[in-house]
C-alpha cells in the first residue's frame, strides 16, 4: 500500500514525506529494531518508553514510514490514536486486498497458543499464525500485516482481560471460524468471576457472520451455552459421545504424549501427538473440527495432527541434557487450569526411582481475592500427583502454595529466588529426572531454565525438605 494510501485508511496527513507513492511492502513493526526495508514503524507510547524516540532508527534500518501521534523528522503518517489507527489499518487489510483470507479466532483461559499451533499445521494452503502469543490490540492487527494476497488462513489468538475487549477484536479481525477453547480461571482477579469470563470469551462467537463456524467444547459447561450465541453453526469437540469431533482409546507415552483414535461423523483415525500433556487433546481436537470445516478428511486430519510440533516457546517445551535430566519448560505463563494440567503431564512422564518428578513452580497472576485459595489448592493438586519433590519459588505465593502441599500430607521446599532453587536443584538432580518449570510471565521462571540447562555440578541426592 502506498504512503497515501494507508494514510487515508487511517485518517491521517503525512509529514516529512517526500514520495507519496512509496510502498508499505513488509510487515508492521513496533521494536525498531525489527525494523527492515519496506516496513511500517508503529510508534506506540509505553509505560517505560515511547516509540516516537525510536523512529529515526526504524527510519535508518529501512521503515518507509512511521505511524505517529506528531511529526518525528522523519517519513510519518500523523494520526490522533496511534493504536486506534493501526487496528483501522488491519481492518482495511481484511476487508481489501485480504478479503479472500478466512480468519480463525481463538480464545479461551488456557491452552490458545498450542490450539493456535494445531490449527496453523492442521489447515492446508498458506497459512499465517499469531506469533508467540500476540493476542491483544497490539499484537493482532501486527499480525495482520504480516498476511498478504497468497494468504488462505489467518489464526489469530484473541486474549482478554475485560468484558468488550474480544468484541473489539472482532471488529478489527471478523473471524469466518471461531474456537473457545475453556473457560477457566485465568484473570479473574480482572473478570470477576467465571460468568464474567465465559461472557467475555463469547463475544468471539457472536461476532461470526451467517455461515460462519463455532468450534465449542463440549466438556465445558461454561463453553456449550455459547451455541445460543452463534450466528453460524456450531461444531463441538471433547470427550464424550455428544461431542461432534472426539477422541477414544487415549493413552500416553514414557515422554507424556497422548495417543487416540479420532472420531468424526465421516470416519476415524489413530492421532499420535507430538506435543505434552493430555490437555493437548482436546486443543488438537479443536484444530480437527476445523480441518473437517476446510474438507480435509479423518486421516488427513490424523496424520497432520500427528506431525504437528509445538512452535511456541515456553509451554510444555522439553529438553533433555547430556546427563539424562529431562527439563520441561512451562514459564511462559501460568493459571490454575494450566498449572493442574502441567502437573499432571508431569507425573504421566515420570515413575520409578530412575524417572524421579520434579515440580518447581512460581506465583500464578492476576487472581485478584481468590489468589490465596488457588494457590493453596495448586499446592493440594501437586501433592496428590506423588510427584518426588516440589519446589516453590517466590514470596507470600509460594508459602500459599506451600501450605497447600501441607494439609494435602505432601512436602514441599520453599525458596526464596531462583538463585536459591537452583543452588537446592543443581546438586540433587541425576539422570532421569524430570523437572518441571512454570508460573506466570513476570516471575521470569525461563531465566531458571537457562540455568538448569547448563552443564550442572557433580549430582547430589533428591530432598524433599520443607519450610
Amino acid at each position: 500500500m502506498s504512503l497515501t494510501t494507508i494514510a487515508e485508511a487511517v485518517g491521517g496527513r503525512l509529514a516529512d514525506v517526500i514520495d507519496s507513492g512509496v510502498q508499505v511492502t513488509e510487515p508492521a513493526v513496533f521494536d525498531s529494531r525489527e525494523a527492515g526495508p519496506g516496513s511500517l514503524f508503529v510508534a506506540l507510547a509505553g509505560e517505560h518508553a515511547d516509540g516516537h524516540a525510536f523512529a529515526e532508527s526504524a527510519h535508518n534500518k529501512g521503515a518507509v514510514v512511521a505511524l505517529v501521534n506528531r511529526p518525528v523528522g522523519v517519513p510519518a503518517i500523523v494520526v490522533d490514536d496511534v493504536l486506534h489507527a493501526f487496528g483501522t489499518l488491519a481492518h482495511t487489510l481484511l476487508t481489501g486486498p485480504l478479503a479472500a483470507t478466512r480468519v480463525v479466532a481463538i480464545t479461551g483461559s488456557a491452552g490458545k497458543t498450542s490450539t493456535k499451533d494445531f490449527v496453523s499445521q492442521v489447515l492446508p494452503g498458506s497459512v499465517v499464525a499469531t506469533p508467540q502469543s500476540f493476542n491483544n490490540e497490539i499484537g493482532l492487527p501486527l499480525t495482520v500485516t504480516m498476511a498478504d494476497t497468497t494468504t488462505d488462513h489467518l489464526v489469530l489468538e484473541m486474549g482478554a482481560r475485560h468484558i468488550g475487549d474480544i468484541r473489539d477484536l472482532t471488529l478489527v479481525a471478523p473471524p469466518d471460524i471461531s474456537i473457545v477453547t475453556n473457560v477457566g480461571t485465568a484473570h479473574i482477579g480482572e473478570f470477576g468471576g467465571r460468568d464474567n469470563i465465559a461472557e467475555a470469551k463469547g463475544e468471539i462467537v457472536e461476532a461470526l457472520a451467517p455461515g460462519g463456524l463455532a468450534v465449542l467444547n463440549a466438556d465445558d459447561d461454561y463453553v456449550q451455552p455459547m451455541r445460543e450465541r452463534a450466528g453460524g453453526s456450531v461444531v463441538t469437540f471433547g470427550l464424550g459421545e455428544d461431542a461432534d469431533v472426539r477422541a477414544t482409546d487415549l493413552s500416553t507415552d514414557a515422554h507424556g504424549r497422548t495417543s487416540f483414535t479420532l472420531v468424526t461423523p465421516e470416519g476415524s483415525a489413530p492421532v499420535q501427538l507430538q506435543f505434552v500433556g493430555g490437555v493437548q487433546v482436546h486443543n488438537s481436537l479443536a484444530a480437527a473440527a476445523v480441518g473437517r470445516g476446510a474438507g480435509l478428511t479423518p486421516e488427513e486430519i490424523a496424520a497432520r495432527l500427528s506431525r504437528a510440533v509445538p512452535r511456541s516457546r515456553w509451554r510444555m517445551e522439553t529438553v533433555t541434557r547430556a546427563d539424562g535430566v529431562t527439563v520441561v519448560n512451562d514459564a511462559y505463563n501460568a493459571n490454575p487450569t494450566s498449572v493442574r494440567h502441567a502437573l499432571e503431564a508431569l507425573a504421566s512422564m515420570s515413575g520409578g526411582a530412575e524417572q524421579r518428578s520434579v515440580a518447581v513452580l512460581g506465583r500464578m497472576n492476576e487472581l485478584g481475592d481468590d489468589a490465596r485459595a488457588a494457590h493453596e489448592e495448586i499446592g493440594r493438586h501437586a501433592a496428590a500427583q506423588g510427584l518426588d519433590m516440589i519446589v516453590l519459588v517466590g514470596g507470600d505465593e509460594a508459602g500459599w502454595m506451600r501450605d497447600g502441599v501441607r494439609d494435602a500430607g505432601g512436602r514441599a521446599t520453599w525458596v526464596p529466588d531462583q538463585e536459591a532453587a537452583l543452588g537446592l536443584l543443581h546438586p540433587a538432580l541425576r539422570p532421569g529426572d524430570v523437572v518441571l518449570v512454570k508460573a506466570s510471565r513476570a516471575v521470569q521462571l525461563q531465566r531458571l531454565v537457562e540455568e538448569l540447562l547448563k552443564p550442572a555440578p557433580p549430582a547430589g541426592r533428591l530432598t524433599g525438605g520443607s519450610r
